[in-house]
């Protein structure tokens, strides 16, 4: 019997569930509502909890607190995808409930479950059931009152895996999305497995990770720099945390704006994360060294590394004078970010499906831009919350135009005038996203029925405005009916974006057949490059 856990009984019990999540996470992305290439959520989750799992290992003590801490921390930063956000506030919340808590009861860990519930739910806008809110919500209420009568750890734990495992069974009956594709919510599994990694901890056979790699958190390869190495002004990216209890991060800011650019100051409770671009690197951790201790220091040559060296995000060198507006965007395929450049956006985050940024990545693009305002284009449902996130731990003014495609990130763009204000610019913009329909050809990865459309696996299906349209054999026959069926008598535009696996001549013929086949209405085309999905529609 085992009434009680401790730091460092805790500290093993989150490896075991990150462990677990993470053997899974390929099983967790299958879970998807759309039969399409791109379920992401096992590896948002994952990627998630790994950045929590870094944070964790520089934790030297098993103090209760700063363990938690450390979890909240890092799943903080490097939250990917709403699934990834929402785990971030559910470890938030466990770990604002065991704070000072040096050993845990049943009840600790029920109400620590239950604040993670509480904290997420109120993370998010517009909670829907179904997903991992009800399964975090329902088990943790579960657990409050098997708490009260049951003081044997394990045997708490076997019940409320077993009652979140009902309640992900359920989520089909709450989400008809997922009764039609007939799975069970891919978050809410994901944080099952959290659930049952625990256990296992708890009971003395820790779950590993099969691959020895896969603590560390997974590089994006994002593409070279096209940044000349005669305009690096600073050569050597320097990045260093430090713990103090002598200072805050914005003073730490400020001592460092002079010895370089490219700043980026974030702070937590005692630990502060710098980035910088600097030719002194020396005197940067010199003067951070009068503070407190360093506990990582990252100092690379930008000009050595410059010709083959693949970066998370573009490194942007900083304009010493301030603009009004600043523009980010979420963007997959080289020629979908020459269009977002050619808009005058700033700073493109490589990303989509499959690969959803982090909030630490919005961070770092946000310190990079010097402008008043600046506008985030997430242009994925599933990159909005990071988007939103990133917001909140910024200082400054930042507004997400809640973009859940690219089609909807251009409108907005097209409707943006400099002349305009924050306020108006952004109701115009948000009213833009109104105006545009958007579609997406790809192929499907299972066999399902969906919109009462029978689709087998490897059939290229049409997907719009959130429902799956069409299913058949041939790209160019789904793309024209996808677009018959979102055509309206006001439609004056479509506008194609061919994938990187369409030729250009491919793409020129279905061009031509779609300007025969509506005559009354102006056809483009862009070449977009973008993986998966062999065409993305606009419809205006």
């Amino acid at each position: 019997m085992i009434q009680y856990i401790d730091g460092k009984i805790l500290r093993d019990m989150f490896v075991s569930g990150a462990n677990n999540l993470q053997n899974h996470k390929e099983l967790v992305d299958k879970l998807n509502v759309f039969p399409v290439p791109d379920g992401d959520t096992g590896t948002n989750m994952s990627l998630t909890i790994s950045y929590a799992m870094k944070e964790l290992a520089k934790v030297n003590n098993e103090n209760i607190t700063d363990i938690g801490k450390a979890l909240s921390k890092g799943s903080l930063m490097g939250a990917r995808g709403n699934s990834g956000v929402i785990l971030s506030q559910i470890i938030r919340g466990i770990a604002k409930s065991i704070e000072g808590k040096e050993t845990l009861s049943t009840q600790d860990l029920a109400l620590a479950f239950k604040n993670g519930s509480d904290t997420a739910y109120k993370a998010v806008i517009k909670p829907i059931e179904g997903t991992i809110l009800t399964v975090v919500r329902e088990s943790s209420e579960f657990g409050i009152k098997a708490s009260k009568a049951e003081k044997d750890m394990i045997t708490f734990l076997e019940e409320l895996i077993k009652e979140a495992n009902k309640s992900l069974d359920r989520t089909p009956e709450l989400l008809k999305a997922l009764k039609e594709a007939g799975v069970v919510d891919s978050g809410g599994k994901g944080l099952v497995l959290i659930y049952e990694g625990m256990y296992k901890a708890l009971k003395g056979n820790p779950i590993k990770a099969k691959d020895a790699n896969s603590s560390n958190v997974q590089n994006v390869e994002i593409g070279k720099s096209n940044i000349s190495t005669e305009d690096i002004k600073y050569c050597y990216c320097t990045e260093f945390i430090l713990e103090s209890d002598k200072i805050e991060d914005t003073q730490i800011r400020d001592i460092m704006i002079p010895h370089g650019d490219s700043l980026a100051v974030v702070g937590d409770e005692g630990v502060i994360k710098v980035h910088i671009h600097t030719n002194e690197p020396g005197i940067v951790l010199q003067e951070a060294l009068k503070y407190g201790q360093l506990l990582t220091i990252k100092i690379e040559n930008m000009k050595l590394q410059h010709e083959n060296t693949l970066v998370e995000s573009e490194e942007v060198v900083v304009s010493q004078e301030e603009k009004e507006y600043g523009f980010i965007a979420t963007s997959m395929g080289k020629g979908l970010a020459d269009i977002f450049k050619d808009f005058g956006v700033d700073h493109i985050i490589e990303g989509g499906q499959t690969m959803n940024p982090s909030t630490e990545d919005f961070m770092k693009s946000i310190e990079n831009i010097n402008a008043r305002n600046i506008f985030i284009f997430p242009n994925n449902g599933n990159i909005i919350m990071a988007a939103n996130q990133a917001k909140e731990l910024s200082e400054k003014n930042i507004i997400v135009i809640p973009t859940k495609n690219t089609p909807q990130g251009f409108s907005a763009l097209v409707n943006f005038n400099g002349d305009l204000s924050v306020e108006e610019n952004t109701e115009a913009m948000m009213s833009s996203l109104q105006l545009v329909k958007s579609g997406q050809v790809t192929y499907a990865v299972r066999d399902t029925v969906m919109n009462d459309i029978e689709v087998k696996e490897g059939n290229i299906i049409g997907i719009a405005e959130g429902k799956l349209l069409s299913a058949g054999d041939k790209v160019d026959e789904i793309t024209t009916n996808l677009i018959e069926k979102i055509v309206d008598e006001d439609t004056a535009i479509i506008t194609l974006f061919y994938g990187e696996d369409v030729s250009e001549e491919q793409a020129n013929e279905l061009r031509d057949a779609l300007e025969e086949k509506f005559e009354d209405i102006d056809v483009e085309l862009y070449y977009g490059g973008q993986p998966l999905y062999y065409y993305l529609i606009s419809v205006e």
